[in-house]
């Protein structure tokens, strides 16, 4: 079931961001991604977050992270990934929003290919300035997937 964020699930969900992304993101210390978990946990309540909740056992699995049609991210327990969450999510945030667009490491080749697979297309590269690794911008319209 996707669902908004409530507030007793912020703390599932800064866990899964900072797994997921330690773990995808091996080429940026681990430290870097520690530094930036009270921060980002506090911005959770702020920002326009949907989870993916298994029912039995009802544990939030995944979320999605959206400001305004910019995605902040997908992120899905290490465990319950390549289980279709991501794309449900992904398909929940495009019934809301004609367009998407996001940023994602072009060192993050599985998400590349993700995103691609799902209609997105790269539209430009540039350098995180936070990381110094380079980064597609991608974008979706609902125009491209009829």
């Amino acid at each position: 079931m996707i669902r908004a964020l409530e507030k007793s699930d912020v703390g599932r969900t800064a866990e899964i961001w900072l797994d997921t992304n330690i773990r995808a993101h091996s080429f940026i210390p681990a430290e870097y991604w520690q530094e930036n978990f009270e921060p980002v946990r506090e911005m959770l309540l702020q920002a326009e977050i949907y989870v993916y909740e298994e029912e039995n056992p009802k544990e939030i699995q995944g979320f999605i992270g959206l400001d305004g049609t910019y995605i902040a991210g997908i992120f899905v327990w290490h465990t319950a990934q390549s289980c279709g969450i991501g794309k449900r999510l992904l398909d929940y945030a495009k019934g809301k929003k004609n367009h998407l667009s996001l940023n994602v490491y072009r060192k993050n080749a599985h998400a590349v290919r993700f995103y691609q697979r799902e209609g997105f297309r790269i539209r430009q590269e540039s350098i995180d300035g936070n990381t110094g690794e380079k980064e597609y911008r991608m974008h979706w319209e609902m125009e491209d997937n009829r």
